[in-house]
């Protein structure tokens, strides 16, 4: 455990970016599996849909330093390449 008050504080300033990034990153998880779901399921409509909102948590993930910029581009011309396959 922290003793000194800086250390008590940058462990508290840690605990809260960690919730911060955690959710950042879950967004980004959930919004991948949703469109690879319908995509599976033959909706490429509706996945086509949520593409807007995959694009906007990659980037954010991104700009925040959650997932690097390289990995957020990757992951999102992944997406749209299946997304164009079916």
């Amino acid at each position: 455990m922290p003793i000194t008050k800086s250390a008590k504080k940058a462990l508290r300033q840690s605990l809260r970016r960690r919730a911060r990034n955690l959710a950042r990153k879950k967004d980004v998880r959930d919004v991948r599996v949703e469109i690879r779901k319908l995509v599976a399921a033959g909706k490429t409509k509706e996945a086509e849909a949520l593409l807007p909102k995959a694009y906007k948590a990659f980037d954010k993930a991104a700009k925040r330093g959650v997932i690097k910029k390289n990995t957020a581009a990757r992951l999102k011309s992944r997406l749209a390449k299946n997304l164009s396959r079916k």
